[in-house]
């Protein structure tokens, strides 16, 4: 079950996450940051990139990317695929409706098939 994480705003494009968030046995350690959800700019006004909507499925997300980039240790093996589906999964968790989370799921499978 996800829940919010405690979050303070670290910049003007960022936020840092105040205490350790814990998610499924995975911990986001106090300090890191996350810039919300990558929208293009010209979509803000549709999909604020920080929209406490999704932010927290974002937060998930971004760090299990940097999970799967190696940024930080991985012992369960982590991928880009997974993390995409989880986030699709967590999307439709916090009640986002559905047309809106399978458009960010599509977005982020592409943009990970693009850049990895």
């Amino acid at each position: 079950m996800i829940h919010r994480p405690i979050l303070k705003p670290y910049n003007k494009r960022q936020f840092e996450v105040a205490e350790d968030y814990e998610f499924e046995g995975m911990i986001i350690p106090k300090g890191y940051q996350t810039n919300g959800a990558n929208i293009p700019r010209v979509f803000w006004s549709l999909f604020p990139p920080n929209s406490p909507e999704y932010l927290s499925a974002a937060l998930i997300h971004d760090y299990m990317y940097d999970l799967a980039m190696g940024t930080y240790a991985n012992p369960s093996g982590i991928t880009f695929k997974d993390a995409d589906k989880k986030f699709y999964e967590n999307l439709l968790e916090l009640n986002v409706p559905k047309w809106k989370a399978w458009l960010f799921y599509k977005s982020v499978r592409l943009y990970s098939k693009i850049r990895w």
